[in-house]
């Protein structure tokens, strides 16, 4: 996949030219231009629900800005596949048989749905490909930086060393689902900040990003190490983070070494304050949420003009090349920033944070 280097300001940018119709925007030569008005039919098939953001997030954004665009006259029909990729083909034959309109896809397994993918180009209905690239002959991508992301949770990792780090430091990776191609570039990102600086001592590849595996991976890890001999865990996501966490307690570890995320949940932000997670990559969900929205309506509609100044980036998949895309930047979240990330945006309330369990660790750090 080749990576260009993009910021959040650059992706908004793109998002406010649609409102100024450019006229020097590529045209784009992609199949299947199906036209229709504001009565339209968004399919919308996530992957999992062991992280909570795309039934607090995704979706609710998603449908919101669908509404919008279309004057409520358009609707979205969602699915989540639970991690299992049959049920998501399930899902997807079941929208295709729907006539829906559009579909934005977060697969579960990249390479399996991209049977499902070519079905649905056949039946007129453009894909795009959500979160993560899936395989077959998808229209368009929108995602955030994935390489960055990994860069993020490394270099911030290091930080969390300080700077007498070296090789003699143990590094525990805990990296994402095999099925998810995000995944490999989480790691690449991670692995271009750590690598030759410190020692990475055990890396694990977690199925379905699954917190109860990688609480077994961290288990292993520390009955193979020790628990004194870790320096820093690379968690790749939150959810993960947390099954780390109990990991290390059932140890018997009451001080945490660094430990990532990735994601910004609830449960991490406030094991942030409490001291439990080093760090989270936050990413504006409302940007990548309100782009998907905004490419499928264009796309259905076929205001190409307005849909290419939306993907003026490319990527590759396995499978096609030159695929239309926007990347979105991301940013690290650790104690000092929460109320610049997520309080700032309207994620989270400081009261949502600082519950009772929190208080004095909230008012610790001046979250109030």
């Amino acid at each position: 996949m080749r990576r260009p280097v993009m910021s959040v300001a650059t992706s908004m940018i793109a998002l406010s030219l649609v409102s100024c119709g450019p006229l020097d925007a590529p045209v784009n030569s992609r199949d299947a231009r199906p036209t229709k008005g504001s009565d339209i039919t968004v399919g919308l098939l996530m992957p999992e629900t062991t992280n909570t953001r795309y039934v607090n997030f995704d979706y609710p954004i998603i449908r919101r800005k669908v509404a919008e665009l279309t004057e409520k006259q358009g609707r979205v029909e969602y699915a989540n596949a639970a991690a299992s990729s049959s049920r998501q083909a399930q899902q997807m034959q079941q929208m295709i048989d729907n006539s829906v309109d559009v579909i934005l896809l977060d697969a579960v397994d990249s390479h399996a749905v991209a049977g499902m993918v070519r079905k649905a180009r056949q039946a007129g209905i453009p894909v795009i490909a959500y979160d993560r690239l899936a395989e077959g002959p998808i229209d368009a991508y929108v995602s955030f930086d994935n390489e960055l992301v990994g860069e993020v949770q490394g270099r911030t990792l290091l930080e969390a060393l300080g700077p007498g780090v070296d090789t003699a430091d143990k590094v525990v990776m805990i990296n994402g689902s095999p099925t998810d191609p995000n995944s490999r570039q989480f790691k690449q990102g991670a692995l271009s900040e750590l690598s030759g600086v410190v020692t990475i001592a055990k890396s694990y590849e977690t199925k379905d990003w699954s917190p109860e595996r990688a609480r077994v991976h961290m288990t292993e890890a520390l009955n193979a190490l020790g628990r004194d001999n870790i320096a820093a865990v690379y968690s790749a996501n939150d959810a993960m983070a947390g099954g780390i966490v109990k990991a290390f307690k059932a140890a018997g570890v009451t001080t945490m070494p660094p430990i990532t995320g990735q994601d910004a949940d609830l449960d991490a932000v406030q094991r942030i304050v409490a001291g439990e997670q080093y760090m989270t990559v936050y990413k504006p969900y409302a940007g990548e949420a309100e782009a998907a929205a905004e490419m499928a309506v264009t796309r259905v509609q076929g205001h190409d003009i307005e849909f290419d100044a939306l993907t003026r980036d490319h990527v590759d998949s396995p499978t096609d090349k030159g695929i239309p895309a926007q990347l979105v930047g991301v940013s690290a979240l650790t104690k000092r920033s929460i109320k610049d990330t997520v309080v700032a945006d309207g994620i989270y309330t400081v009261s949502d944070i600082c519950t009772a369990r929190y208080e004095k660790a909230c008012a610790a750090i001046r979250l109030d």
